[in-house]
């Protein structure tokens, strides 16, 4: 054994080859700092040995190397600029050695090479990938970019526009995709994965292989011609900006990098990636996406230790068809877990297969399915008019019409129909489940399961525990949820329960904006190109559906009536009232039309402006500010009273169910770090300007109590 440490062995192989294999204790590689510093080591001791004459970088995992850890990151990048500087120049260095070395190296890629996994690789000679390989430099969706030499090899390698491409999306590529761009060397069955590398490593040591060219081209400039270039990098540029925007700067650093680096050799162009990538690593962007990485890895860490609790779900069931049963249909059977569609009529059937039909019809049109496989999804799909095929399912998904006394019906009489054991759950937005429990004998079996709309694009659903559910049945749909591939949440009951009871303050703080004259596009505008919503409130209510928000919000104001009660008409009940529901019946805040490619297209329309004046009066203007604290102080303060009443389990969960479950804008965390950003003191003073118009903007105790101490809701790193 040449070198031996918990993370990297290395031994001596026939024919003077050296193996260097990853292998750290757990189920992955990843490179922390302990991994750095071994493979520095490692790479000394491989040196000073004369008679090696090849290297071969393996992995005793799955997969190869998973990236940096980026539980080590928030504490890094508190670090003062000159610190943070020197681990960067330090970490950068180690690769530098991998790829001096006197003789050539190879990789032998199984699974993901990924991040530093990626960068390793780039740094040896040549690369030879599995089957189930998958490549790439994610940086950019954490809000950084590669800091250990991708930017610099990977354009040296590839070439500047598949580079771009790369490092900009952060897509992570398949292995006949990098085969193409030269990426790797070659692709093979994972059982010849590590005899093919070491036949080529061979093949480069008795000169068969020119690796030393290969070597040099990365540690000189690019060779692209000046027009070549500045062509090149003024497409990417406006390609960038036009996906990423503004808020994301990640994206578009990385194409400045890669264009101030083309003229450069390794030396200095590393020094140009180090200085830009401690520039983003300060920067609120990086910690807020950071921290939803590091979030969404804890809230599916929670469901994994509930699936050790939960009940084997094997089959399910769906009662009511239509566009969210078929959508929830949809996405159990193409993950694998067999599913019955039931409803009393024919034609919802027809439409829910439908839905699921339409769903898989563009997969395979995109190319991501094929006819086979579309064929097996909708053979888990079994459609029926009676309970018989429901009496082995496991899971039951009630998700008829949203109204309680006809759930309270078709709850109490499916009891009767399924297995002692089964596990009942309601698809409701807004109706409590101890209410919905009342009518079933064994409410300990029975638990919300709110899937957001359309059910095949958002990634949350919320479980929601009623006072009796059992901690079986918690966990059971939890498992399913995830089995499912979504994120499921669990949050505890109450009107709205988390995502609603949220969401309808910020769209009270926008009714309360009309009401004082405020232009409804205009505060669309602002909460999109600056706050950074997908979707501005006004749009949002035409997407949702104006008479679902109208019901929704009697809900909120019967839950709570000091602070979600309403003296008067809003802008919602006006539209409720003139019939203008939104996108569902093309008229809503907006008028809606469908373009040429069948996509709708919104426009504004002088008749809500009528409608509107008649109510409020002539229309007034508002600074951007004073728009985006009326809107989002409501909504902060309300997801801080759920986490103070235990609706929510943690700061984690509540800011995961808002990306997840109504796009809260992902470069701002969510609401818990958006305030810790903001400093909760600062929140409070704003907060306090707007406290007269009403209980909505109240700040609670313990948030003066935080402010007060200069408290955050996460722990500092």
């Amino acid at each position: 054994m040449i070198y031996q440490s918990p993370t990297i062995q290395v031994e001596l192989l026939e024919d003077n080859i050296a193996k260097l294999c990853f292998n750290a204790p757990g189920s992955v590689n990843k490179f922390d700092k302990e991994t750095l510093s071994s493979l520095d080591a490692a790479l000394e001791s491989i040196k000073q040995d004369a008679s090696i004459q090849g290297l071969l970088l393996t992995s005793g995992k799955s997969t190869f190397i998973v990236g940096a850890d980026i539980t080590e990151f928030l504490g890094l990048f508190k670090l003062d600029d000159a610190t943070l500087l020197s681990w960067v120049e330090q970490a950068s260095a180690v690769f530098d050695k991998l790829e001096d070395l006197p003789f050539p190296t190879a990789s032998a890629v199984n699974g993901f090479a990924l991040g530093g996994g990626c960068e390793a690789i780039l740094a040896t000679d040549l690369r030879i990938a599995d089957t189930n390989a998958r490549i790439g430099l994610p940086e950019t969706k954490l809000g950084l970019i590669p800091g250990f030499g991708g930017t610099v090899r990977l354009p040296r390698v590839i070439g500047a526009d598949n580079a771009l491409e790369w490092i900009t999306t952060g897509k992570d590529q398949r292995p006949d995709a990098a085969l193409k761009v030269g990426a790797v060397d070659a692709v093979v069955a994972p059982e010849n994965l590590e005899a093919a590398a070491l036949q080529m490593l061979k093949d480069a040591i008795a000169e068969k292989l020119d690796w030393q060219s290969r070597r040099n081209r990365k540690l000189k400039p690019l060779t692209l011609p000046k027009v070549e270039a500045m062509m090149s990098f003024a497409t990417a540029k406006g390609m960038v900006f036009k996906v990423a925007g503004k808020h994301y700067p990640a994206p578009m650093m990385a194409v400045s990098v890669i264009e101030q680096a083309a003229t450069l050799d390794r030396a200095e162009a590393l020094k140009v990636e180090n200085q830009a990538f401690i520039k983003l690593a300060k920067t609120e962007v990086a910690t807020a996406l950071i921290g939803i990485f590091l979030n969404d890895q804890f809230v599916k860490g929670k469901a994994k230790k509930a699936g050790k609790l939960a009940k084997n779900v094997d089959s399910a069931a769906v009662l009511g068809a239509g566009i969210m049963g078929g959508g929830i249909a949809y996405q159990s059977a193409s993950k694998g877990t067999p599913i019955v569609m039931k409803d009393i009529a024919q034609p919802a059937l027809d439409l829910g297969l439908g839905e699921a039909a339409k769903l898989l019809t563009a997969q395979v049109k995109r190319g991501r399915s094929t006819p086979a496989k579309m064929a097996a999804v909708l053979n888990n799909i079994t459609p029926a008019l009676d309970y018989a095929p429901i009496k082995d399912a496991d899971v039951v998904v009630e998700a008829v019409v949203e109204h309680p006394k006809v759930k309270a019906s078709v709850l109490a009489e499916v009891e009767g129909h399924v297995a002692d054991d089964a596990i009942i759950a309601s698809n409701t937005s807004t109706i409590s489940i101890n209410l919905l429990a009342k009518s079933m004998k064994k409410p300990e079996r029975f638990c919300g399961m709110h899937f957001f709309n359309p059910v095949h694009k958002m990634p949350l659903v919320e479980v929601i525990r009623g006072e009796n559910s059992s901690e079986e049945t918690i966990a059971s749909v939890v498992a399913y949820a995830s089995k499912m591939g979504k994120t499921p949440i669990v949050v505890n009951d109450c009107p709205g329960f988390f995502v609603n009871r949220v969401l309808f303050p910020y769209f009270a703080g926008f009714s309360g904006l009309l009401a004082d004259g405020a232009d409804f596009a205009k505060v669309d505008k602002v909460m999109e190109k600056q706050f950074g919503w997908p979707m501005g409130p006004a749009y949002l209510l035409d997407v949702v559906g104006l008479d679902t928000g109208h019901h929704a919000q009697a809900v909120m104001a019967e839950g709570f009536p000091d602070r979600m009660g309403k003296n008067g008409k809003d802008a919602i009940d006006i539209m409720f009232e003139s019939e203008r529901f939104g996108q569902k019946n093309t008229k809503g805040f907006y008028s809606y039309s469908v373009d040429r490619r069948g996509k709708p297209k919104k426009d504004l329309d002088p008749t809500s402006y009528e409608l509107l004046g008649k109510e409020f009066g002539e229309l007034k203007d508002f600074e951007s500010d004073e728009i985006i604290a009326r809107c989002m102080i409501p909504m902060v303060i309300e997801t801080v009273r759920c986490l103070e009443e235990g609706i929510i389990a943690s700061p984690a969960e509540g800011d995961m169910g808002l990306v997840y479950g109504i796009g809260f804008p992902p470069f701002r965390g969510g609401v818990f770090r958006y305030l810790d950003t903001m400093g909760v003191a600062n929140f409070v003073a704003m907060a306090d300007k707007f406290a007269h118009l009403g209980g909505l903007y109240q700040v609670t105790d313990a948030m003066r109590e935080l402010a007060a101490n200069n408290g955050t809701y996460y722990p500092a790193a």
